[in-house]
């Protein structure tokens, strides 16, 4: 997951991405990616689910087994991890639940690890045994991405949320522009639809105006400790929810601005275990 760098690690992957130059996007493809963002209709029409406005989150990715006992109406969950027994029962208490896929970054403990050719494999983003991904080589990245998705599709999740997905403003080891980062995460809101499921953006609040409509709700991480939750207020403004996650600040210092915006925030460990602290 895209999280803050762990103490002791290089930052400079996040760093570079919230304080250093914004990169111009590149207007010259916007005629390819008028086309890609015109696939699987307005959010909900083509058979998809996508959450209420006023829908609640809770994520889980460490600490199993799920607790399936926090009073939030959407679990975000991992792939891999993720049981479909797990997602009967949830279901069968009137929850949704999103597939948690790490489509920018290689991660080396995943059964599909060895698919990944050296060649696509970038920098480390300060995370242990996760590096980078050539987001341009769809050929190579196209089909296991897609095997995710068909994985999570066959489990019975209802959404995706994609992780690391603005690759470009940080220090990948390979030359990404705003435009590559554009048309792989236009592709990857494709890939979702096309398999029935919604489809979540997350961070890349740079793009949020070129991406806003090709995705069905935005997570978004520390965007209060970073001061930059109103990039996120298209979705909103769309009628789509956003779930703001903050780890470091009290709930005082952010619940109230993220009620004015109508965001569902909650502050979370690091860890990503079961605790949580909704607004």
């Amino acid at each position: 997951m895209r999280r803050p760098s762990p103490a002791g690690c290089s930052s400079s992957s996040r760093d570079q991405a919230r304080y250093g130059a914004r990169v111009t996007r590149w207007l010259a493809a916007g005629a390819v990616l008028a086309c890609l963002l015109t696939v699987g209709g307005s959010a909900g029409a083509a058979g998809w689910w996508s959450p209420p406005i006023r829908s609640t989150l809770q994520i889980q990715f460490s600490g199993l087994p799920v607790d399936r006992t926090v009073p939030a109406s959407v679990y975000d969950l991992d792939a891999f991890d993720t049981g479909a027994a797990t997602l009967s029962s949830l279901h069968a208490a009137g929850r949704h639940v999103v597939c948690y896929v790490d489509a920018g970054t290689w991660e080396k403990w995943r059964p599909d690890a060895a698919r990944y050719a050296k060649t696509v494999r970038g920098k480390s983003n300060g995370w242990p045994g996760e590096k980078w991904l050539d987001i341009r080589r769809l050929d190579v990245l196209g089909p296991i991405v897609g095997a995710r998705v068909d994985l999570c599709a066959a489990k019975g999740f209802d959404a995706v949320e994609f992780d690391n997905v603005d690759g470009y403003a940080n220090k990948t080891g390979f030359k990404l522009t705003a435009a590559d980062q554009l048309a792989f995460d236009t592709w990857l809101a494709h890939a979702a639809h096309a398999r029935g499921l919604g489809v979540g953006l997350k961070n890349d609040l740079d793009q949020i105006p070129d991406l806003a409509s090709s995705f069905d709700f935005a997570i978004d991480e520390e965007c209060a400790q970073y001061k930059e939750c109103d990039a996120l207020t298209p979705f909103v403004s769309a009628g789509k929810p956003v779930f703001e996650i903050e780890y470091k600040l009290a709930r005082s210092a952010f619940c109230p601005r993220a009620a004015a915006l109508g965001f569902a925030a909650m502050r979370k460990h690091l860890s990503l275990d079961a605790w949580r602290e909704a607004c």
